[in-house]
Order: structure tokens, then sequence, then C-alpha cells
């Protein structure tokens, strides 16, 4: 018996995770969204790639929750994508209506699932769907940090020219402009890469970091990233889906950790078949604990604006 992992939001975020989902085959594929004619419309042409891609997985199209029934995960990315001249946090009131919405409407057919958010600031995303939910904080985070490390080990690799394999780099803190990238713990082939870059380089680097998503979308002009995105949930719906145990960053409800609570951040985690198993508390320093602290205080001032505080 396949699992079952429901997509809500069929636009480029939502379509790339459910086709990457469907094709492995692993788990049938629910792909919701409100536009009449688009979830079932793409739902029907990727069903049509199994018989090319060795998929017997079944990926269904509605405008409506039904489909959705006995989800063990779902996944929320639908609301409004950046523009240029956007930030994150600029979608917060136009996001909130939509999610809170969503959210009601899932966990009515899915009550058992696990709540993954991807919809923007997906740290306040992940809150106001924690609050509306009433799950407990291990079954409803968000992906963030996934995406951030993998940007900045893509970064790192081609500023030493290495293998993205070889690198591993830890960014904590808020998906926006206070997350907190952490040199001193990123390394290539296990050697940190302040000891591989100038002070300057590596600068660069975490800069890059933070506006990496920025970046993406200036260039596109009418829309925001989604391969990396989707890329990044995938890794975390496949490490809850096969009980994993894997150390993944995930925008979390911390109570005391790290000297937080009663907000989301983006801290690692261990991630298995019952969400999230652990939270990792790393041994920072006093500027990096700052650092974290701050983008925390961000996150819990959009909280503020939805009224969960």
């Amino acid at each position: 018996m396949r699992f079952k992992v429901t997509v809500v939001g069929a636009g480029n975020v939502g379509a790339t995770l459910a086709q990457r989902i469907a094709e492995k085959g692993y788990a049938d594929v629910a792909l919701v969204d409100i536009v009449e004619g688009l979830p079932q419309g793409k739902a029907l042409d990727m069903l049509q790639c199994g018989p090319i891609v060795g998929s017997d997985a079944r990926i269904t199209g509605s405008n409506s929750y039904e489909i959705t029934e006995g989800s063990d995960i779902v996944v929320i990315t639908s609301g409004a994508a950046r523009k240029p001249g956007m930030s994150r946090d600029d979608l917060v009131l136009t996001n909130m209506n939509i999610v809170r919405s969503v959210v009601e409407r899932a966990i009515r057919h899915s009550p058992n699932c696990i709540l993954i958010i991807v919809a923007n600031p997906v740290d306040a995303m992940t809150h106001l769907a924690l609050n509306v939910s009433r799950y407990p904080r291990t079954r409803v985070f968000g992906q963030s940090g996934v995406l951030d490390s993998a940007r900045f080990r893509t970064f790192i690799a081609e500023e030493l020219k290495v293998s993205v394999t070889d690198v591993s780099a830890c960014v904590l803190g808020g998906h926006g402009d206070t997350m907190v990238p952490v040199p001193r713990l990123s390394t290539v082939g296990g050697v940190p890469i302040t000891e591989l870059l100038s002070e300057a380089a590596v600068n660069r680097l975490v800069d890059r970091t933070i506006k990496g998503g920025g970046e993406i979308v200036a260039l596109l002009k009418t829309g925001s990233a989604y391969y990396a995105p989707a890329a990044a949930t995938a890794q975390m719906v496949e490490a809850v889906l096969f009980d994993r145990k894997e150390i993944l960053p995930c925008a979390v409800y911390l109570e005391g950790e790290y000297g937080i609570s009663g907000t989301v951040v983006g801290v690692p985690c261990k991630l298995g078949s019952q969400g999230i198993e652990q939270i990792i508390e790393l041994r920072l320093t006093e500027s990096e604990l700052a650092a974290l602290r701050k983008s925390a205080e961000s996150v819990r001032e959009l909280a503020r604006v939805m009224k969960l505080e």
C-alpha cells in the first residue's frame, strides 16, 4: 500500500513537488487548487508520465478536499508568490487567510496527518497553521532551512570548485532577511569553510545566501523560485514517510530551545515517521545566538500582526 500525500496549491512549487513525488512512485498524490481545471489538468498530465518513468502512483487533481481524505502528509504551498521588490514578510496579510482556510479544510479530511508548510512567510505561516490545527508542534513544521542551506552549499561548492556532495552548510533562523548562516559550522570534507576561504569571501557567500530567493525573483520578474523549494520539500516528505531520522533544518515552534519560546524559527531537527522527533541544540557562540534570537523576534512580530500572541 502506497503512502498518500496531499499538495495544496498547483502553482509552480506545488506542481513541481507533486511531480517529484509521483514519479518516484512511493506515494499517491492529491493536488488541490481553487482555480478550476488547473489541478485536474496538471494531475492528468503528470499521470501520463507514469508509463514513461515507470511509476504506478496515482495523482488526482481537484478543487475540493474530498480527494485528500486520509493523507499521511499535507503540504501547503498555496498563497501569493513574491514579486520584485517584495519581501517574504510583505505576504503575511495576503497569505494569512488563505493558509487558515486551507488548514481547516485539510485537517477535517486528514485528522492524523503531518502538516508541512511552504507558503511564505513560512515561519509565520507555520505558527498560524499550528494555532489553527491545534496539533502538537511535532506535526506542524515549515520548509525553510533545507532550501537555504542548499543555496549556501551551492555557492560554497562553486567558490571552491568541489562537489556539492562534499559540502555541508548550517543555516538557522527565519526564512528571510534575518536568516543566520553559520560559516563556522559549514564544512567541505569536514573542514570549516572559515579555514578554506578568506573572511571577505565567506561574507560574500553568506550575503548571497540571505538574498538567494530575491536574486531569483529579480531575474524571473514574474515569479519566484520553485525547483529548489520543491526539491527541499520532497526531501522532508521522504524523511517522514520513510522514517529516516534525518537531521534537517526546519521551521518549528520553540519552547525554550536556544533560550527562545513562543515562536517559530529554523533549527536542526530529527525528522522521522512521527514528524519532528528531536530538536537539535547546537553550541553557538554569543554572537550566533544573538543573531538567532533577533531572527526569532522578527518572526514574533509577524505573529503579533496576525494576532497569534
